[in-house]
């Protein structure tokens, strides 16, 4: 069978993390959430039905979590690369990952749903 790609999505996953470059972001915390969008070659994973051969989404969900809550990032931007940088490294069969975070309650005087940073790595 011929390689095709699939894609893997993780959409709205909500966190609560302490990410921000003012000073009560940091102690007060705040919602985020982030999407994941995976591109691999499920193929063989699918015809053997066989989860030790595909990506396994608890574990990306585990990485997640972790990168979220050990670390404090000022910029959402960064807290997107490190997601993306961690996918890349630790799942060697992604072709193509979107990183999408999302911040809510941003200290400001104005009415917006949340900030988003989207970040692409493509093999």
């Amino acid at each position: 069978m011929k390689k095709s790609l699939t894609k893997l999505t993780i959409k709205n996953f909500e966190i609560y993390a302490f990410h921000g470059v003012r000073e009560e972001e940091a102690k007060l915390g705040g919602k985020f959430q982030i999407d994941v969008e995976i591109w691999y070659d499920a193929t063989e994973a699918s015809v053997q039905d066989d989860i030790s051969k595909a990506l396994n989404y608890e574990n990306i969900l585990f990485d997640i979590s972790e990168i979220c809550s050990n670390e404090n990032y000022q910029l959402i931007e960064t807290l997107n690369l490190e997601l993306l940088k961690t996918l890349v490294e630790n799942y060697i069969n992604i072709e193509k990952v979107t990183v999408r975070v999302r911040k809510f309650n941003i200290p400001f005087k104005g009415i917006l749903d949340y900030v988003e940073s989207e970040q692409t790595f493509e093999n």
